[in-house]
């Protein structure tokens, strides 16, 4: 087994497909429910799509370093926030409702996003939904994409403390080659009889030069 560990299997991350949902969701919300020259528009777009490139970026990183990993899937989770406070204030400056767990509605959407015919399925779900039902959709997919980042990171966390960082870990397998090739040098010479040999004149005539007291002009 090499040292470098596997990485860049973001794909498979539940948490990566769930982003990807939000941001074609996203993409279609803002372009069908917001004015072209409205800031929002591009700043839920970006916010949508940092959450899902951050983790793949973040994947990729940790063959070289941990750190990196959490950096950025923290930065994968504050963009997700960014962007339910943007569908929080859509709904609020139009009076529409957030659906919260007294929603009548709330239980059965939060099921339904779990599902999967609804990884299946939520394109074509999206354009026969409302801006209001869209919205809160997406806010409930952002909560859930929000808690299992955080869930990640302190997976990331552990694995750290456990493992160290790649530095640590390039250090340690320099000190355990140094030692290996140590031990079978000594082993070498232990078997060639170097140690047991005796030494020579010249080596004793140095030894005593080096013990011998320093001259007046030293």
């Amino acid at each position: 087994m090499g040292f470098f560990k596997k990485s860049g299997g973001y794909e498979s991350l539940k948490v990566y497909k769930v982003t990807e949902i939000i941001y074609d969701i996203t993409y279609y919300f803002a372009h069908r429910y917001l004015r072209g020259n409205d800031r929002t528009v591009d700043q839920m777009i970006q916010a949508a799509r940092s959450g899902k490139q951050n983790i793949a970026e973040g994947s990729k990183a940790s063959l070289t370093s941990r750190k990196t990993e959490m950096t950025l899937t923290n930065v994968a989770k504050s963009s997700l926030e960014e962007l339910i406070k943007d569908y929080k204030d859509y709904l609020r400056v139009r009076n529409l409702p957030i659906w919260d767990r007294e929603h009548p509605r709330f239980e059965k959407m939060k099921a339904h996003v779990k599902t999967e015919e609804f990884n299946n399925n939520y394109s074509s779900l999206m354009q026969r939904l409302n801006d209001e039902e869209i919205a809160n959709m997406c806010l409930t997919l952002c909560n859930q994409a929000t808690y299992m980042l955080k869930s990640l990171l302190e997976s990331q966390h552990a694995q750290f403390v456990r493992e160290g960082g790649f530095s640590e870990q390039l250090y340690k397998e320099r000190v355990n080659y140094r030692n290996q090739h140590k031990y079978r040098a000594d082993r070498a010479d232990v078997s060639d009889g170097s140690e047991l040999s005796e030494p020579s004149e010249s080596s004793e005539l140095s030894e005593s030069s080096e013990l011998s007291e320093p001259s007046e002009n030293a």
